[in-house]
Formats: structure tokens, C-alpha cells, sequence
């Protein structure tokens, strides 16, 4: 027993610097970049190849050949079947359209810091379109590796679904929390984000269908949500508009069809285990 909390521990730590160093790395070489020749984005190469080397060890390949089959088989990159995949998708995309009217909501209704984002406006389309996109991949996959494959695969092992899924989503949502501020809203939204991706992961017995939501997640944020953060208003101060009920009915309606779809997704589960 001790072993085992021992190992979980252990195996927290990994997963939190698999998701953590990465993003660390991507932003030295972006700023370096962005200083040195923004018209050519050779630090989306760079980290795009960096990634690379991560995944494959990350997937069982490389020395020590001793770890490589338990590597790979804590990552889970499980193939799946089309409606396996389909219904994951479906229901992981439903999740992030409500979250984001939840996170909207919450904005009118709590004031805290906005992230700011860089102002790209000076730079080239073209830097800018690949950057965001390797952002996107730099948030999404080294976590999805992390938390969704090794840690959470070695807890579903040890402990009932549920608690594998809270506690992954407990030690990770903090780390969020280090870019935007220790916040009861802020730990809210991250918590249920990470506890939709932990399920899909949990009911596929494959990390494919929550990294290409979580891909989707960030890129809908990174574009369409974060930009206008700084320009919501809060409902005390008179900021209250159609708006905000519109982005309530969004996160009760898309929440609602999640819900259905992921309890149509936990159908297929055993066709998902025998892939």
C-alpha cells in the first residue's frame, strides 16, 4: 500500500513536469524568436521537434528498454473505432462550448485579473497563425501525455474511475491556476475542464479523442474568448446585457447534450475496451 501512494506520488510529479517544462521551453524559444527575426517562425520547428523526442519516449520508444513497454502502456495512444471516436468528440466539443459560456458567465459575475495575451498585431500573419497553433499543441498534448495518460491510467488501476479522475484533475488544476490566479472561479472552470478530459480518457481507454478536444478547446479560446475578456463588464456595475443570459442558456443547453452524449459514449465503453 505505501508503495503504491508512494508510486502514484511519484508518478504525479512526472506528470506535472511532462505538462509544465514543456510550455516553459516553448515560451524561452517564442521570446527569442519574436526578438531575433519574427518573420520566420523557427521556434514553432524547434518545439515542434522537441515535442516530437517527448512523445516518442513518452510512447515506449528509446532507452531504457526495461520501462518502454510500461511507458506505453501508461500513454494509451489507443486506436479506436470511428463511432467510439465520433461520440467522444461530439461529447468532449459539447463540454467546451458550455464551459466557455460558464467561463463568461463567471467573468460578469466575479471580477479577477484577465490573462493578457501578446499583441501579435505587429507581427506576420503567417507567425502569428503558426504560433498560436503550436500553442494550442504545447498546452494540450504534453498534458493530455501527463495526467490523462500516465497518471491517470496508473490511478484507474488502483482506485474506482471517479476518484482516479478527481484526484488527476485535482493535482493538475493548480498548475492552470499559476497563469491566472488562485480563484474560486478560475479553480472551478479548470477543475471541470480536467474532469471532462479525465472521463473521455477514462470511457475510450485513450488519450486521441481529449487531445483533439483539448486542441479545439484552446484554439477556440486563444481566438474567440480570451481576446475580449478585458472588455467584459461585470453584472454589478451595470454590465449585464442579453448577453450574459445567452452564455447561462449556452452553458445549460450545450452542458445538458454533453451529458447525453458522454452518457451514449459510456454505452460504447466495452467496444472501447476491446480496441
Amino acid at each position: 500500500m505505501r508503495f503504491t501512494i508512494l508510486r502514484a506520488i511519484g508518478l504525479g510529479a512526472v506528470a506535472l513536469m511532462i505538462a509544465i517544462v514543456p510550455g516553459g521551453v516553448w515560451t524561452l524559444l517564442l521570446v527569442a524568436n519574436l526578438r531575433m527575426n519574427p518573420a520566420i517562425p523557427w521556434s514553432v520547428a524547434a518545439m515542434g521537434l522537441l515535442l516530437w523526442a517527448l512523445w516518442r519516449y513518452l510512447d515506449g520508444h528509446w532507452p531504457p528498454r526495461r520501462t518502454a513497454e510500461t511507458r506505453r502502456r501508461l500513454l494509451r495512444v489507443t486506436s479506436l473505432p470511428s463511432g467510439v471516436f465520433a461520440w467522444a468528440f461530439i461529447a468532449g466539443s459539447l463540454g467546451t462550448v458550455a464551459l466557455a459560456g460558464l467561463w463568461i458567465v463567471l467573468l460578469q459575475l466575479v471580477r479577477w485579473p484577465v490573462r493578457g495575451l501578446p499583441d501579435f498585431s505587429n507581427y506576420p500573419l503567417f507567425t502569428v497563425t503558426t504560433v498560436i497553433i503550436m500553442a494550442c499543441v504545447v498546452s494540450s498534448a504534453p498534458e493530455e501525455a501527463g495526467f490523462r495518460g500516465y497518471f491517470q491510467s496508473f490511478l484507474e488501476r488502483k482506485l474506482p474511475a471517479a476518484a482516479a479522475i478527481i484526484i488527476s484533475s485535482l493535482v493538475m488544476t493548480p498548475a492552470h491556476c499559476l497563469t491566472q490566479g488562485f480563484l474560486w472561479p478560475i479553480v472551478l472552470f479548470y477543475f471541470l475542464v480536467d474532469s471532462m478530459l479525465g472521463t473521455m480518457a477514462y470511457l475510450t481507454k485513450s488519450i486521441l479523442p481529449s487531445m483533439a478536444v483539448h486542441f479545439l478547446g484552446l484554439l477556440l479560446f486563444f481566438t474567440l474568448i480570451w481576446p475580449k475578456d478585458a472588455t467584459r463588464s461585470l453584472s454589478s456595475d451595470g454590465g449585464s446585457s442579453p448577453w450574459l443570459w445567452i452564455h447561462v442558456a449556452q452553458f445549460i443547453i450545450c452542458g445538458f447534450l454533453a451529458v447525453v452524449a458522454f452518457w451514449r459514449l459510456a454505452l460504447l465503453q466495452p467496444v472501447a475496451d476491446a480496441a
